[in-house]
């Protein structure tokens, strides 16, 4: 499922996306682990994904992509409230990696930006 997320103040389009994928770092006791988690929200630079492992602020991940075994570091930038699912934690890549979710931001912003010409 692909959706759209707007922000005029965002550096790259935000999409409703479910992907499964893997993530390993360190959890808040600083045990290493290593869990299969679904992504909520994709963007060319993070995402916002479901992690069961408690996590802190600022740590690192690295998320692998299950298709093409594509590793990206990231830093975790937003902890939600714990819910059945987990918690929601938004990260953000290192460097931007447009192509890591198998999407074509590009794309879609040309389509976006014909919807509204402004």
């Amino acid at each position: 499922m692909v959706q759209l997320a707007e922000s005029a103040q965002r550096r790259s389009q935000r999409i409703f996306h479910k992907m499964r994928l893997q993530a390993l770092g360190r959890s808040h006791e600083g045990r290493k682990f290593r869990e299969i988690c679904e992504t909520l929200v994709v963007s060319a630079h993070g995402g916002l994904l479901n992690l069961r492992h408690e996590v802190d602020h600022g740590e690192m991940l690295v998320l692998v992509n299950p298709e093409t075994q594509e590793e990206q570091e990231c830093r975790i930038v937003y902890l939600g409230e714990p819910g059945n699912r987990g918690t929601r934690v938004g990260v953000e890549f290192l460097t931007p990696a447009p192509h890591f979710w198998g999407i074509d931001f590009e794309a879609r912003q040309v389509i976006v930006d014909q919807r509204n010409p402004n």
